[in-house]
């Protein structure tokens, strides 16, 4: 019997109460409203059926819009606080789009990631026979080189100091998480209620595509790098 296509959802949210960086979901960067990047890509991804923003925000909704992103339901305000887990905005709109067997949620605050990158996501997840894949980059900074300061301003070490590398050379290679993509199985994510497991595999990006914008200035990295990768 041939197993049934999946159907692979791919959620942009997207709230208006921004702080670090007033309206940015829909500020010009490089020319176009910062989530048009994210829905684009989806768009173009091979894998994606269906391209959905979750948001509180009318004005941000008008924009998903007019970019040709569905927008089926409006987010309610208590899910559009700064401490909102993201998991429980992916599981509401899980709950309002049935059929749904995979979810594949891109936050718009990642314009670098390329449809490409969608694509070999749910790819690397597919094949390792995995219910979820979270994409990540080289860390920059290992963590034993990162200190705590005393109340008098002096360092101490995150980790322990004999556990230090003495060359970089020694370091091990590490990862963190990038926020560009995220993928799951939905009925495993509905009884995990976390991208992130023990099941969970990864996908590696180059740093030039994992920039995550949180303040103006990863505004005027990202808009600069867009702008090198259009030849502009």
């Amino acid at each position: 019997m041939v197993e049934p296509k999946p159907h692979v959802l791919a959620l942009i949210p997207a709230r208006g109460g921004s702080k670090g960086v007033p309206g940015k979901n829909i500020r010009d960067v490089a020319g176009k409203p910062l989530i048009a990047w994210t829905i684009e890509a989806a768009q173009q991804a091979g894998c994606i059926d269906r391209v959905v923003v979750s948001s509180d925000d009318e004005a941000i909704l008008a924009v998903a819009r007019a970019c040709g992103a569905e927008v089926p339901f409006v987010r309610p305000a208590e899910l559009a606080q700064d401490e909102t887990p993201g998991v429980d905005v992916v599981l509401h709109a899980l709950a309002r789009l049935p059929d749904v067997t995979w979810v594949v949620l891109l936050q718009p605050t990642s314009p670098l990631r390329t449809a490409q990158d969608i694509d070999a996501a749910v790819a690397r997840c597919w094949q390792a026979g995995a219910p979820a894949c979270v994409s990540v980059t080289e860390a920059q900074t290992p963590p034993w080189w990162m200190f705590r300061l005393s109340a008098q301003g002096r360092l101490q070490s995150f980790l322990p100091e004999r556990q230090r590398p003495q060359r970089r050379q020694d370091v091990p290679l590490l990862y963190a998480l990038n926020g560009a993509v995220y993928v799951a199985q939905t009925d495993w994510l509905r009884q995990t209620r976390s991208f992130l497991t023990t099941e969970t595999v990864a996908y590696a990006m180059p740093a030039e595509r994992s920039i995550d914008i949180d303040t103006p200035l990863d505004l005027e990295i990202a808009a600069c790098l867009l702008r090198h990768r259009a030849g502009g």
